[in-house]
Formats: C-alpha cells, structure tokens, sequence
C-alpha cells in the first residue's frame, strides 16, 4: 500500500455531467479505484460521517472488494475514512469551525517561514517540480467542475507539500502532513472560486520562487493562507 504523503499527483476520473459511475479495468485498477472513492469524498458525494458500505461500492464501481478495501486502507491513513470494529468504514467527521481556525493558525505560523527558506535554497530542478505542481493546468477551460474540483484538491497538498521539502524542515513536514489539512479543509465548500483563485496565488508563490525573493515568499505565502481561510469560512454559516 503507498504512502499517504502526498509525493505524487494522482488521477482521476472526469466524466461530463459528474463522476464516473465505474472504473475501467485496467493494471492502474487499484489507483483507478482510490481516484474514485476520493473523488466522491472531496466533492462531498459521500458526505461527512456517512457509512461506506464495501458491497455498494463494488456494485457502483464494478470491481471486487479487493482493490476497494485497499482503497478504503489509503484512505483512512489520509484521515478522510474512519473504520470501526464491528461497525465498518465511513467518511471522516467535517471538522469544526475550532478546528479549522486551529489549522489554520498552525499553518500561518510555519508555512510563511518556510516558503521563504525555500526561497532562498531554490534550484531551478526545484522550480521546475513546483511549477509542473502548482496546479495551473487546472484552470477553468469548460473542464467538469465536479472533477477538476477534487484533482486541484490533490494539487494542492502535493504543491504545498514540495515547498515545505524545499524549506528543508522534516519535523515541519511530517507535523503538517499528518494533520491531513488540505483534504479535511477541501471538503468545507465546493466552489469554482476555491480553485481559481488559489490558482492565482499559487502563480504569485511561483514568481517569487523563480526571483529567489525570501520576503516576497513569505509575504505571498501568508497571502495566500489568509485569503483560503476566508474563502472557505462561511462553510460554517450555513
């Protein structure tokens, strides 16, 4: 079973007018699977604290509960299933406002910091991996916003994640990371603003990556923080 950490994009399964009712069969069926059931998770198609029962999704997916069960693993190590004795998987708990302003209040305490340390160690092999990551592929372009939504969710943590590689802090890393923030505050809202105005910042981040600027980083770093908190905190307002 791969990692949790979210080293690699994965893909996913856009279909016109929603997901993709099935998966093809194919030697990617595992991850095919994963793509699937996260896709439904971010886009809220299974909601927060909803049971997953394994048979109905080896009928709406049309595979065995092998590669399905394998899912489920991946994905409880990424905080987005729970699995209960005697009981079986569902869908984690939305967080609560507390907890989002705690997340959000630890990430603008470390990621400024090390958005600027990872500015001032930049390689242009570095740059180029972050650019590929930075998700600006994404934008708009009449792509499946159901779709498009959950791969920039993925985008997102791998972007985020190679910065703070770059910044060269471990311990910052692996804290952040096990928080699983990105998936639980992806999951607050759906909406076509979330991806593209990230995007946007995402490109600021990147210019002052490629001028090796330390302020500039750590300046748009905490821009960008600040702007997807108040994106998403009217979530608890409804």
């Amino acid at each position: 079973m791969r990692s949790s950490r979210p080293h690699a994009a994965s893909r996913y399964l856009p279909e016109e007018g929603g997901l993709a009712p099935a998966v093809h069969r194919a030697a990617s069926l595992a991850e095919e699977v994963y793509d699937a059931i996260f896709a439904r998770l971010m886009a809220l198609k299974i909601p927060p604290g909803a049971r997953i029962t394994v048979d109905n999704l080896v009928r709406e997916l049309a595979v065995s509960q092998t590669p399905i069960r394998e899912a489920l693993g991946r994905l409880e190590g990424e905080g987005l299933v729970v699995k209960t004795h005697l009981v079986g998987y569902s869908a984690a708990p939305q967080i609560t406002r507390a907890r989002f302003e705690e997340l959000y209040d630890l990430r603008l305490l470390l990621e400024p910091e090390m958005a600027g340390r990872a500015a001032a160690s930049m390689t242009d092999q570095a740059l180029e991996a972050l650019t590929g990551a930075a998700g600006v592929n994404l934008r708009g372009g009449g792509a499946d916003e159901r779709a498009r939504y959950p791969q920039f969710a993925r985008q997102d943590a791998i972007f985020h994640d190679m910065i703070l590689e770059v910044g060269g802090n471990g311990l910052v890393r692996e804290t952040l990371t096990h928080q699983h923030t990105h998936f639980h505050i992806f999951r607050l809202m759906f909406h076509a603003l979330v991806t593209e105005e990230a995007l946007d910042e995402h490109e600021a981040l990147l210019m002052a990556f490629a001028s090796r600027d330390v302020d500039a980083a750590r300046l748009a770093m905490r821009v960008h923080l600040e702007r997807s908190r108040d994106r998403l905190s009217p979530a608890f307002d409804q």
